[in-house]
């Protein structure tokens, strides 16, 4: 197991702080409109989901991550576009959705979207204490 530091020193990292300001943005956009929460809520279902599987990764060996990486990859796909239609229903709404551009739409944003999902659940356990 390795720490968070060891992952900041990735080139693609967002930083606590980063991601802690992002979330924030969404949540200051969505506050009082209860369409943008439900596909908030939405997201963060998928989110959970994701975060599961993720979370069981380096307990898996190579056959058992074989067998689930499609699996991981159809949530992961699905939880990209949940981040995309609360980000195009916020604009339409005239948010700036600004954090959508933060997090990348390239393939190569792939690993920094989940990060940010996983941040997201992280979140979302601590304040449900």
């Amino acid at each position: 197991m390795t720490t968070c530091i060891e992952y900041l020193k990735n080139t693609d990292a967002l930083s606590l702080e980063a991601m802690n300001n992002i979330l924030y943005e969404i949540l200051d956009e969505i506050k009082n409109d209860e369409d943008a929460k439900e596909l908030f809520d939405e997201l963060l279902e998928k989110a959970i989901k994701y975060t599961e599987i993720r979370a069981k990764w380096n307990l898996m060996n190579g056959s058992e991550r074989a067998e689930a990486d499609a699996g991981r990859t159809m949530c992961h796909d699905s939880l990209i576009v949940k981040f995309n239609q609360l980000a195009k229903y916020l604009r339409i709404n005239g948010k700036s959705a600004g954090w959508r551009d933060q997090l990348g739409y390239d393939d190569s944003d792939r690993k920094r979207i989940g990060d940010f999902a996983v941040y997201i659940v992280f979140v979302s356990c601590l304040n449900a204490r």
